[in-house]
């Protein structure tokens, strides 16, 4: 099923509440710039200069040319749907397309754009919210739960579509010959019991107490209280971890830590985090802050940053309980691995 007939099947089961038509005009739209965008990255260094440092964002990172290209080119998309206000991460602040317009768009245009120069995949985040007739500035800080849809492009071996409308999450692909998204699952179910984990290791030594005992934990492996072998990954692309995980389960860690900029965490709530977390949801799983819900958090700035955990539901809520009370030493021994009340499960 086209992506377009798929639309046209949610549209079809409208009922009062969210306007169907129009979230439905600005996913098309954003899927038609994706497309676009996908044949800009396929050409590489084909491109002169694609992967060059430009500047830095308005959060303060480095912003390379398709950066820049990829945000310009979903705005100018935008602002032919029935948009009223962006919030992007390549702006200060939120901009005001139509403010008759029903919905907002919160986006982040190019993750995962240190990436682009080796190869690795790339991809857009966005979220789609009512307009409330709020301030722009305001209208853009919505809790995640009051999101009406959201999805995430993944730049890769193939491009594909997460969406979620907020019935479930299913999955595209894009067929380049036809320039359209085909549905490859309708309704993605993460998978439960993977032994997968990942988090960048490298910042062990500035991790608080709770995530050191949960990866040293991972890592004792089969003589440890989890009592199984994991694996870890790590692809410094945050859609493209969201990606594996819907496919394959296991769940992904970026706490806030001791560095002087992570202190709150490093992945941006508005554009980031939310969208993650209800395509997460929608497809069975869990995503915090290692404690709270995401969406359930309220924003306070556009570009606020907070830690983010997701993947299965039983694997977030053990990282909440290492929260609640890291176990001590002796209580994660071989001794008394298989009879912690807490920490022996195998999940």
């Amino acid at each position: 099923m086209h992506l377009d007939a798929h639309l046209d099947h949610w549209k079809a089961r409208a009922t009062a509440g969210a306007p169907r038509a129009e979230i439905a005009e600005v996913v098309l739209s954003l899927s038609r710039t994706a497309a676009d965008l996908a044949e800009r990255i396929s050409l590489g260094p084909l491109r002169e200069g694609f992967a060059e440092v430009v500047g830095s964002n308005a959060d303060g990172d480095a912003q390379a040319a398709l950066d820049v290209v990829a945000d310009r080119l979903f705005q100018a998309a935008l602002r032919g749907a029935p948009v009223a206000v962006t919030g992007s991460e390549e702006h200060e602040a939120a901009q005001v397309l139509d403010g008759e317009a029903p919905l907002v768009v919160v986006i982040d245009p190019l993750d995962g754009s240190s990436n682009i120069e080796t190869n690795l995949s790339v991809g857009t985040i966005f979220g789609i919210l009512p307009m409330t007739g709020l301030a722009p500035e305001a209208v853009v800080l919505q809790a995640g739960r009051r999101y009406l849809a959201a999805g995430m492009v993944v730049y890769g071996p193939q491009t594909t579509l997460a969406l979620t409308l907020g019935d479930g999450t299913a999955l595209f692909t894009l067929d380049r010959r036809e320039r359209v998204f085909i549905c490859t699952n309708p309704r993605v179910t993460i998978p439960q019991g993977r032994a997968e984990f990942a988090i960048n290791a490298s910042n062990y030594r500035h991790w608080d107490a709770a995530v050191r005992a949960y990866i040293d934990d991972c890592n004792a492996g089969v003589t440890g209280p989890r009592g199984r072998n994991f694996n870890t990954r790590w692809l410094a692309s945050l859609v493209a971890e969201a990606s594996r995980i819907l496919n394959r389960g296991g769940v992904f860690l970026y706490p806030a830590d001791r560095r002087p900029g992570y202190e709150q965490g490093r992945l941006r709530l508005v554009y980031e985090a939310n969208p993650i977390a209800m395509l997460i949801e929608e497809a069975g799983g869990a995503a915090t802050d290692g404690v709270r819900r995401i969406r359930d958090l309220v924003p306070h700035d556009l570009h606020q940053r907070v830690p983010l955990v997701f993947g299965a539901a039983d694997k977030v809520e053990r990282v909440a309980r290492y929260y609640a009370g890291p176990p001590s030493t002796s209580e994660r021994s071989p001794l008394f691995g298989q009879r912690g009340l807490f920490y022996s499960a195998r999940g």
